[in-house]
């Protein structure tokens, strides 16, 4: 789950301090998207229900078409929850989008298309 972090610097007794706050944020994940939909389209429609940190709509490196989802971070939960909740299978842009709570990144073991590399011997 990312994590955001605020410095702030106190001065006490003739010292500086400096204090971090550290909080979560939620990941949305965003499916179902219409190929016409970009990340600011995402952005304000999740803005309606409080901060978005980031919104991106997800890309094809080859084509430069959507590949219709995207992943909406805010730092609030429960402006996050009501999104989902209040989103989930509406119909946005000419399409019934699905909004849920992302699941933690697997690692990256296992992806890049299981190529495998010989040693020279």
């Amino acid at each position: 789950m990312p994590v955001a972090s605020i410095t702030q610097q106190v001065r006490l007794f003739g010292q500086t301090l400096f204090i971090n706050y550290f909080f979560f944020i939620m990941n949305i994940f965003v499916a179902k998207l219409s190929s016409r939909t970009k990340s600011e389209d995402l952005e304000q429609m999740f803005g309606e229900f409080g901060e978005v940190t980031s919104a991106k709509v997800i890309m094809d490196r080859e084509t430069g078409y959507s590949k219709r989802f995207g992943f909406v971070e805010m730092p609030d939960d429960s402006a996050a929850n009501a999104a989902i909740e209040n989103l989930d299978d509406k119909e946005f842009d000419g399409s019934h989008i699905v909004v849920k709570k992302a699941r933690p990144r697997e690692e990256a073991a296992g992806r890049g298309g299981g190529r495998q590399f010989r040693q020279s011997r």
